[in-house]
């Protein structure tokens, strides 16, 4: 299986540097990073760690549970999937990741929305983005539109 890389440049310090992050793997794109605009609720343009791990989550998570309705015999049509991770200050100093919301609503064939709620929560569960943030807290919104 393929590795995928990313890669940082930053100039200055924490407050009054910024950086870029650069897709390296698929050359997509490069985004501007700064610490300022990371801890504000306002980004200004500014992509933060969160956001890119939020951006990851939400296409891994998508994936995962396409595969898994397929497997549950239904067809997908729409899976619209947000996930929206949350910054905030560690009681032990600096900051956390204090939790992820994922909220997905589908447009499919063939599961009522019993089955289809719990096919997504296996689906975050098996989601390999999932897996690999184990230790944050994952909650999960799912419902047939």
């Amino acid at each position: 299986m393929p590795t995928r890389s990313a890669q940082t440049t930053w100039r200055g310090g924490l407050q009054d540097g910024e950086g870029d992050v650069a897709l390296v793997s698929s050359g997509a794109a490069t985004f501007p990073v700064s610490f300022p605009r990371r801890a504000a609720d306002d980004a200004e343009g500014v992509t933060s760690p969160e956001e890119l791990i939020a951006a990851a989550h939400a296409a891994c998570y998508a994936m995962q549970l396409s595969a898994l309705v397929g497997a549950a015999g239904a067809t997908p049509e729409t899976l619209d999937v947000t996930a929206d991770v949350t910054l905030r200050p560690d009681p032990a100093g600096g900051f956390m990741i204090s939790g992820i919301a994922l909220r997905v609503r589908a447009t499919l064939s063939g599961l009522d929305q019993e089955a289809f709620v719990a096919v997504a929560e296996d689906a975050k569960l098996h989601c390999p983005v999932s897996k690999a943030l184990t230790g944050t807290t994952i909650t999960l919104d799912a419902a047939l539109s």
